[in-house]
């Protein structure tokens, strides 16, 4: 299991938006979706979800990750 670093860690809010969060890598993204996240039923959720799993086995590159992430935290409306 590879965890790589993002070029740039994307920030979320939590505990109702009155703390923030710094996730910097798949694995911590994948952490993040499934504690903060309200909704687990989106397609975004679903596809950020595979895609950290991915990128945390090394099949896919940890920049897909990270973007599959912002996309599910700012449709969650966590995305800072």
């Amino acid at each position: 299991m590879r965890v790589e670093l993002w070029d740039k860690p994307v920030e979320v809010t939590t505990d109702g938006g009155d703390h923030f969060r710094s996730v910097r890598n798949s694995r911590e993204a994948l952490e993040c979706l499934l504690t903060c996240c309200g909704d687990k039923k989106g397609k975004s959720f679903s596809v950020a979800r595979r895609t950290c799993l991915s990128a945390i086995e090394g099949v896919v590159a940890a920049n897909a990750a990270e973007q599959a992430f912002r996309a599910a935290a700012k449709d969650a409306g966590i995305l800072r």
